[in-house]
């Protein structure tokens, strides 16, 4: 499968401040490398689309912190980028970053070169679970960026929110989950707190008061229902939107689709091979990482949907149906009602991605 449309991700791996439970690779920048910088992604972005004669359909900044790039330096980078009409364009940025480095007229001028959506990290509306996670933004600053987007004409922003974190209950997810649906957000993403290795999360992790795994199962279910209640429609694990805002870039990832990455550690699949970059921001290169399209990994990647993996799609990806291996897998799942296996696919509901890792891994092996 080949398309001249793919999804273009481009990593921004710049940060004010690296947060406690982040592994990502980014690093503080001064102006200078930031320019630079944007010169090397830039002519990336060029070599790809001549040498491979691509137009995008979606476009996503991702980081690190894109907003950390500054406006002027976006606008370049959106300048370049040759996009299909109506394309999805998305720039991660963090309430800090808007209401204290950048100008209304640096944001209007962002969506003026192309931005379409924002998507920001507030994690929580919660004073003191923001704090704990060394969140800048306080709850405030988080409605002023808000406001700061609504007023540069996007109306297709997210916010995301984590669970599992400490002093976190099911009443303070709700209030969450609420802020969000207050402020006019049209995509929240919520997603568990994993420890990472080599994180400052990881040396305190028995100090943190957080919640246990039950515990966990119960903000993530809560969750889900608020989302629910609140008019954002459930498509993926950890996202939810109203009716037609679901992520387009990332539902190219979990239809297994393709998407060219710029910038270091990121990640491509092209012409079914997928490589990376390497973590070097000045002289990354691309490495191959294998194969990729096979109905196994169409299969998982599938399952993380509330779609699932369907009779129909799977035949028109691979000419077959769904094989009887997976139908009698999914069987025992559910009776436990943990997932649903009918004549249109099989799915997991809430209750079943919460054990998603275990049931896909059974589903396909």
């Amino acid at each position: 499968m080949t398309t001249h449309e793919p999804g273009l991700y481009i990593h921004v791996p710049f940060c004010r401040g690296k947060c406690p439970y982040c592994d990502f690779y980014s690093f503080r920048a001064d102006a200078a490398f930031k320019a630079r910088y944007t010169d090397l992604i830039i002519k990336n972005i060029i070599e790809e689309q001549t040498g491979k004669g691509l137009t995008f359909r979606t476009v996503y900044f991702g980081g690190g912190t894109p907003s950390q790039l500054g406006a002027q330096n976006l606008c370049r980078v959106l300048d370049v980028i040759q996009k299909t009409p109506h394309a999805e364009v998305t720039v991660e940025c963090n309430p800090s970053d808007l209401c204290e480095e950048w100008t209304q007229a640096q944001l209007d001028a962002l969506v003026k070169h192309g931005a379409n959506r924002i998507s920001m990290g507030m994690q929580s509306a919660v004073e003191q679970e923001r704090k704990a996670l060394g969140r800048r933004a306080g709850k405030q600053q988080v409605e002023q960026a808000v406001a700061m987007v609504k007023a540069a004409g996007v109306t297709d922003f997210s916010l995301d929110v984590m669970l599992g974190i400490p002093f976190q209950t099911p009443e303070t997810v709700r209030q969450s989950v609420a802020f969000c649906a207050e402020s006019g957000a049209t995509h929240l993403s919520a997603y568990l707190l994993k420890i990472e290795q080599g994180t400052p999360f990881e040396k305190v992790e028995k100090t943190l008061n957080l919640p246990d795994e039950d515990e966990c199962c119960e903000l993530y279910l809560t969750a889900c229902e608020e989302a629910e209640k609140n008019g954002f429609h459930q498509y993926e694990i950890s996202n939810f939107a109203k009716p037609g805002r679901a992520s387009r870039h990332n539902l190219i990832y979990w239809n297994d689709e393709e998407y060219i990455g710029i910038g270091p550690a990121a990640h491509s699949f092209f012409s079914g091979k997928r490589y990376y970059n390497t973590a070097d921001a000045e002289h990354y290169h691309a490495v191959p990482d294998g194969d990729g399209g096979s109905f196994e990994e169409y299969a998982m990647l599938r399952l993380r949907l509330t779609e699932g993996l369907t009779e129909q799609g799977t035949k028109e990806r691979f000419g077959f149906a769904l094989p009887a291996k997976v139908r009698q897998a999914a069987a025992p799942f559910a009776a436990q009602g943990l997932l649903i296996s009918d004549e249109a696919g099989v799915r997991l509901n809430p209750r079943g991605f919460l054990v998603s890792n275990t049931i896909i891994a059974a589903l396909l092996s």
